[in-house]
């Protein structure tokens, strides 16, 4: 059994929201502070565990097992510290909703492994997925023949989204002729999900099809969950504007399923600032190397030759799960080394089966103007390569209203988003004060319209 020293403590109501987990730990006189977990408990009560090493460094293989939709429509991915049991919600039996889910993580994180683990749980459930590779196909080589439809290219990307959005409002029209408000699974359709890795490689700024990227994208995570055709991002994003503004993200992720694996500092911010964690709540932040003790070493003293191996690959926080601030990680996704090939473990867990579904017709779904462009079709086995990217406006030379008008949605935004959005764009920082100031003078020349009570700031839309 672990020497595992306990405390439980009281703490002020509403509990604690900051600590400094160093001090915690010199406080304990613990130099490896990996072995230190703070968790905050029910009402006035936090506990406190020293481990003898950190409990997370000997995770096992995952299994074809683990990742079986339970009754409940969950895979377990990984484990807590404590040994209990991280599960990831794929669909909910209880309302028939397929779900809205991000992973988001700096490079070597383990982002691409955790969402192997979703691609093979998926082919196990007999889950339908159409999957962007958007690393060229390197993040995840396994999953090619073992998904229904697999793009490498940002215009494929695109054109699948497009297929995605069609399938989403095909099934609306269907079941609406059926009397039917929600979704059955497989009855008579499967549950379906669009998955795209690497996504901040389409929706960061500059990218030639950010805006219908982010456009579809939200319009599945708000229309789609309903009739069981769900979105899946996966990132290395470290702020939420990176990827197609944050409106795009914000509403739909509240809601869905979101994994933090180790995470830059703005990343942190805007995940508090848009919700996503409590405001005030503090995670122990999660070091490259785990169990490496920061320490001046003797004359002659010998360093362990790993000891800057990174060894955290696959550590996280379930946000949008029962415990967002206890730390998890993943079981062990493949073979520890690199291949030569494909993985031989990760090829064995998908199976030699046939993945579910059909393959996305991309052709179908090009407008005119792209099948013009194409020059009388591709060439076979791919998809033209779409109409050249508009350049981006040079923002250094515009004035803020004309800066405004280039960033609002038909939709609108809210001011702060609006604000967040102008200094986001390259251009010169502006203040809120200033930004108000400027929006009154475009109401006044009707080039934008008046507010309903709200504040949020609305074109003028075209006759």
């Amino acid at each position: 059994m672990l020497d595992v020293r306990e405390y439980v403590l009281k703490t002020p109501p509403g509990g604690v929201k900051r600590y400094d987990h160093e001090a915690l730990c010199d406080l304990l006189k613990v130099e490896d502070y990996s072995r230190v977990i703070f968790e905050q408990g029910v009402g006035r009560e936090a506990i406190v565990r020293v481990y003898p090493s950190n409990p997370l460094m000997g995770v096992r293989p995952v299994s074809v097992e683990d990742l079986v939709l339970d009754r409940r429509g969950r895979i377990t991915l990984g484990t807590y510290f404590d040994g209990s049991p991280l599960r990831f919600r794929l669909f909910d039996p209880k309302t028939g909703n397929a779900q809205r889910g991000a992973v988001f993580g700096t490079t070597g994180a383990g982002k691409s492994r955790l969402v192997q683990a979703i691609l093979v749980a998926c082919k196990a459930s007999g889950i339908v997925v159409h999957l962007a590779d958007l690393k060229h196909g390197q993040s995840v080589p396994e999953a090619k023949s073992n998904v229904a439809t697999r793009v490498t290219t940002q215009y494929e990307t695109i054109l699948m989204l497009r297929g995605l959005v069609a399938e989403a409002e095909r099934r609306m029209d269907a079941y609406a002729e059926l009397g039917r408000s929600g979704f059955v699974k497989d009855d008579p359709d499967p549950l379906m999900y669009g998955i795209v890795d690497e996504a901040n490689r389409l929706l960061e700024k500059g990218a030639p099809f950010r805006e219908e990227a982010a456009l579809l994208i939200k319009e599945l995570g708000r229309t789609g969950r309903s009739v069981g055709v769900g979105i899946i991002i996966a990132a290395q994003a470290g702020h939420l504007d990176e990827l197609g503004g944050s409106d795009t993200l914000r509403g739909m992720l509240k809601e869905g399923e979101v994994i933090l694996l180790r995470w830059s500092s703005a990343m942190m911010q805007q995940l508090v600032s848009d919700g996503l964690l409590p405001r005030g709540e503090s995670l122990q932040p999660i070091p490259k190397v785990v169990g490496q003790v920061r320490r001046i070493r003797r004359y002659n003293e010998q360093r362990a030759d790993d000891e800057d191996d990174v060894n955290s690959q696959g550590m996280l926080y379930h946000l949008t799960g029962i415990r967002p601030t206890s730390m998890a990680r993943t079981y062990v996704v493949g073979s520890i080394e690199p291949c030569k090939g494909f993985d031989p473990v990760i090829l064995d867990l998908y199976g030699d089966h046939a993945p579910p579904g059909e393959t996305i017709d991309l052709e179908a779904h090009m407008t005119a103007k792209e099948r013009q462009t194409a020059g009388g079709g591709p060439e076979e086995g791919t998809v033209g390569a779409g109409p050249e990217p508009e350049p981006e406006p040079d923002t250094a030379t515009m004035s803020t209203a004309q800066r405004i008008l280039a960033v609002l949605p038909a939709d609108g935004l809210a001011i702060v988003d609006l604000v967040a959005a102008l200094n986001a764009d390259r251009g010169r920082q502006v203040r809120r004060g200033s930004v108000l100031t400027t929006v009154s003078s475009m109401r006044a020349k009707g080039q934008l319209a008046r507010p309903d009570g709200t504040q949020l700031i609305v074109p003028i839309p075209a006759d």
